[in-house]
């Protein structure tokens, strides 16, 4: 266990996170820090991974709380000394493809904003100095092609400035993380059958989830600082 990689993943109860737990206990071997704001929620996944043999934990987490990620960052500190993949999945949509910018409640922007753009900042900061503990850690924060200013619409206001927002985190803490040896990228899944994306999305988790496992097992001479779909760079 001491050289197996060590990798937290947010947000890991359903869709996408739950895809990206087992794929990456499964298949590539890493340990699982499973989290969620509820630790029920993840019984039947540690469950699962647990039967077949694959190594799995979990811890509860709020990203919007402070205290929250600083007792996480303190557990895994305690525990394993380092954290080598930060996948950075929570996030929540809470406006609609009508909801127009000029009548949305600036309310429901502060909400998004703090699970999607804070949750996943707050979080990256906590587990920083563990990320470069690794000496080659990875961050992959899920974004989405809604984020994109080459491709900017109008509905769902909130969620897209909340994207866009998320991926300006993403190149300024690849910057600043590239002398520790940590790459950070952005990664859109695609349009995914989960609980946001909904039951008549073309795509399943688990090929949503394709990209994310390529950014986080990313080789050294890998990049950072980028935006990807399907193992492609895309226009930010």
């Amino acid at each position: 266990m001491s050289n197996q990689p060590i990798t937290v993943i947010t947000g890991a109860s359903r869709g996408l996170g739950r895809a990206a737990a087992r794929r990456l206990a499964t298949v590539e071997g890493h340990l699982v820090v499973a989290t969620a704001r509820k630790p029920t929620d993840l019984e039947v996944l540690e469950t699962e991974l647990r039967l077949a043999g694959h190594a799995i934990v979990c811890h509860p987490l709020d990203v919007t709380e402070d205290s929250s990620a600083t007792a996480l960052a303190n557990w895994l500190a305690e525990r394993f000394g380092r954290v080598n993949v930060l996948i950075n999945n929570a996030g929540v949509s809470l406006d609609h493809y009508d909801t127009r910018l000029l009548e949305l409640p600036l309310e429901t922007l502060r909400r998004t904003l703090e699970t999607n753009l804070f949750g996943v900042l707050r979080i990256t900061q906590a587990l920083a100095p563990l990320l470069s503990a690794s000496r080659a850690g990875r961050v992959v924060n899920l974004a989405s092609g809604m984020g994109q200013l080459a491709e900017m619409g109008n509905g769902v206001p909130a969620y897209r400035i909340s994207k866009t927002a998320l991926n300006a985190v993403t190149r300024i803490l690849a910057a600043e993380m590239a002398d520790s040896g940590v790459k950070v990228n952005s990664v859109c899944p695609g349009w995914c059958r989960t609980d946001l994306g909904g039951p008549d999305a073309p795509r399943s988790p688990e090929q949503g989830i394709d990209t994310v496992v390529w950014l986080a097992t990313l080789p050294d001479d890998g990049p950072t600082g980028g935006f990807f779909r399907d193992r492609q760079s895309i226009p930010w």
